[in-house]
């Protein structure tokens, strides 16, 4: 059977407590609010009596929130656990966390406090939250650092003194799963009365192994494991709620337990908790990175087209993201590329296929990211287009400050190439006249428009001219990452399409035959 493993989430305490990780009451009970929509069992609320807006916080947090117990932080003395109590005592369920050091590292150094010092205090600390109507949690702050038996003695005089959750935890990211595993196993043989207590883990990430020793833990006997989203927290962060969560639900063949955490909110928790600390995601970060679900190899992006099977353990679905993302880059494959084309309503014949996926691997290798608006574009140069009368081989342009503008062109003209230069007010408007010089346009530039079709400093700039010669109005468009090739580009396509119009009027003037029946 499968059993449940608590979830103790501290993102507003332990998460909060980070650099820049600060929030407001306001945006702590919104967070608190997904959280129990989320389905965690705890929320750690706060540091009641680090400040009164904590205390605020914690205290409307406890009276707000109904299925879930709210807890508040307080270190092993009178003062901090009564003030716990007062900010959570409305919660429906109420629950008073208190902590004190056990490594011989942390009584010599920090509390300069001898052992049995330390074991007094637990006891007091303890009792004092026990006459409280919640449930006490205890933590022996830098377990893993500690003598093993030490701590199992003071472990062993929390439970006496009536803690029901027992946390051993890794404060400085130091242990490693095997090792974790096996300090578990010593607490749950060495401590007598650890059958009257759940044994909870607090892992830090110092070393990349905040999850992994998390789920050793678990594995070895811990019920509950305290985590944030995004893994947020002080240094390196704490364990990462959503990747313990998808570790559970989706390798069920190595582990009997599952959370009560509804994964599909997953993924909208964490961009709520981006959006409130301003703290991104790195985008690999598993489960909730903006990579995670997305696919750019050519070989992955064919497998996922024929099966998801092939290069995704878990649907995007599954944790609150509507799909996968097939990312059109240098390495994407033709399945794909035709795949996004059909997709935007664009269902090419294969000689069609490839004189844009020709241009558009062309234009992967120039910028990181391909858009749609981008292949879009490729389509209206390649496909949708008039007949070419002209078309520009050669674009070079000399401008600056100190430089008068220059641009020498090249244009095929019905299969000639010819070659101009010209000057002008900038390097658009020397384009513009050399190309004027070959062509011999009287047409009237009505319009010119620049736009960036996406964003980034390497987006390709589109460029809209609108002609208008003897009657006829005709707009041109063109796009290249460089805006002065656009501005060519547009340039030559209205007056392509303006030669177009002309055939087309003076096919309309010619005599038609009338053919007369025998």
């Amino acid at each position: 059977m499968t059993e449940r493993v608590a979830i103790f989430d501290t993102t507003l305490r332990d998460g909060e407590q980070s650099p820049g990780n600060t929030m407001n009451a306001q945006e702590k009970l919104r967070v608190a609010k997904q959280l129990e929509s989320l389905g965690v069992d705890i929320i750690e609320a706060g540091f009641p009596i680090a400040s009164v807006g904590d205390f605020e916080s914690v205290k409307q947090i406890a009276e707000t929130l109904k299925n879930c117990e709210v807890a508040g932080l307080a270190r092993a003395n009178f003062d901090d656990i009564d003030r716990a109590w007062e900010a959570v005592k409305h919660a429906a369920h109420p629950r008073i966390h208190t902590f004190i050091s056990t490594s011989d590292i942390h009584l010599k150094f920090q509390m300069r406090k001898s052992r049995d010092e330390v074991l007094k205090m637990t006891e007091e600390s303890v009792k004092r939250a026990a006459k409280y109507p919640a449930n006490v949690e205890f933590s022996a702050m830098d377990a893993t650092r500690s003598d093993w038996d030490y701590l199992c003695r003071v472990l062993g005089v929390a439970i006496e003194a009536g803690a029901t959750t027992i946390n051993v935890p890794d404060t400085v990211g130091y242990t490693v799963p095997d090792e974790f595993a096996a300090l578990i196993r010593y607490i749950m043989e060495h401590v007598p009365n650890i059958s009257q207590a759940v044994i909870s883990v607090h892992c830090h990430n110092d070393l990349g192994l905040a999850v992994a020793n998390s789920i050793a833990a678990v594995k070895a006997g811990a019920r509950q494991v305290e985590c944030t989203i995004n893994g947020i927290g002080e240094r390196s962060g704490n364990t990462a709620l959503e990747e313990v969560v998808m570790i559970l639900r989706t390798r069920k063949d190595l582990f009997a337990f599952d959370t009560r955490v509804v994964s599909e909110k997953i993924y909208p928790t964490s961009r709520l908790i981006t959006s409130v600390t301003g703290a991104p995601v790195q985008p690999n970060k598993a489960i909730v990175g903006t990579n995670a679900f997305a696919h750019e190899s050519g070989i992955h992006q064919d497998g996922l087209l024929k099966a998801r099977l092939t290069y995704e353990i878990m649907t995007p679905e599954s944790v609150g993201i509507p799909k996968s993302s097939l990312i059109l880059g240098k390495h994407s494959g033709r399945h794909a590329f035709r795949e996004r084309l059909e997709n935007l309503g664009y269902p090419l014949e294969d000689k069609e296929l490839n004189l844009v996926f020709k241009r558009f691997k062309a234009l992967a290798d120039m910028k990181k990211d391909v858009y749609d608006e981008d292949i879009e574009m490729i389509i209206m140069d390649e496909v949708v287009r008039v007949p070419e009368k002209y078309r520009m081989v050669y674009l070079s342009v000399v401008c600056g400050n100190m430089a008068i503008p220059t641009a020498t062109v090249r244009i095929e003209v019905d299969g000639q190439v010819h070659q101009e230069a010209g000057f002008g007010d900038g390097p658009v408007d020397a384009t513009l006249k050399a190309i004027q010089k070959i062509i011999k346009t009287n047409s009237k530039l009505l319009q010119f428009a620049v736009n960036a079709i996406t964003g980034g400093t390497d987006a390709q700039g589109e460029v809209f001219v609108k002609l208008q010669e003897k009657g006829s109005t005709v707009i041109g468009k063109g796009a290249d990452t460089d805006v002065i090739v656009a501005s060519g580009k547009a340039y030559i396509n209205a007056l392509n399409k303006l030669e177009f119009v002309k055939k087309r009027k003076d096919t309309d003037k010619s005599p038609v035959k009338s053919e007369k029946s025998p």
